[in-house]
């Protein structure tokens, strides 16, 4: 994929930013194209070699036709958490460098449903921050829309999915009837087995 000066592109990790010119460097001997990138959330400048972008994840924005099927995602109540720290770090972490607005989203759910039942760790919650600050000013810049009118409707979508989880847990907790069987004290339940008929001595 590439990109033209003035084009507005995605950047992992870091958001929006515009193709402010395309030059050419030689580093160690090697001479190759830079696009150079000024990042609209603090201005600086990034330089990401033209021959790598499809390898670090530099994309356009995600279309308008999209956002609708993003705020579903957002909603749908569909959370993965591991329960082991290093292992819920390491894929939040992949997530988060694929570029795609899709992994974001899955990050910002999964962080935010734990972060209503522990704290997070300092790293985590840096990575809820910022995956939240990806999925509004995108949106924001692809709808034109305020950033604090997306703002609320993603803490709406976000209040959804954590309402659908915990209906669908709810659900998965409370006790079921057997076939066979019915409910004895304590909601537990109980075998109906039939009895044997006595068998005569010939």
């Amino acid at each position: 994929m590439t990109f033209q000066v003035g084009e507005k592109v995605i950047y992992p990790n870091h958001g929006l930013g515009v193709v402010e010119r395309i030059e050419t460097k030689t580093i160690l001997g090697t001479t190759c194209g830079f696009y150079l990138l000024r990042m609209a959330s603090n201005d600086t400048t990034v330089l990401v070699p033209v021959d790598n972008a499809d390898g670090v994840g530099l994309r356009r924005a995600v279309g308008f036709n999209e956002v609708d099927g993003l705020f579903t995602r957002l909603g749908d109540g569909k959370i993965d958490n591991h329960q082991n720290w290093k292992g819920r770090f390491k894929d939040n972490s992949d997530k988060m460098r694929t570029g795609s607005l899709y992994d974001v989203v899955d990050v910002l759910k999964s962080l935010t449903h734990l972060s209503k039942s522990k704290s997070l760790s300092f790293r985590e919650k840096r990575m809820l921050d910022r995956a939240r600050f990806l999925v509004v000013s995108e949106i924001s810049e692809v709808t034109a829309e305020p950033l604090i009118t997306i703002e609320d409707r993603v803490s709406r979508a976000l209040e959804r999915c954590l309402t659908m989880k915990a209906k669908a847990a709810a659900r998965a907790a409370a006790p079921s009837n057997g076939k066979n069987g019915k409910n004895g004290k304590n909601g537990k339940a109980v075998a109906i087995v039939a009895p044997r008929r006595a068998v005569k001595a010939s």
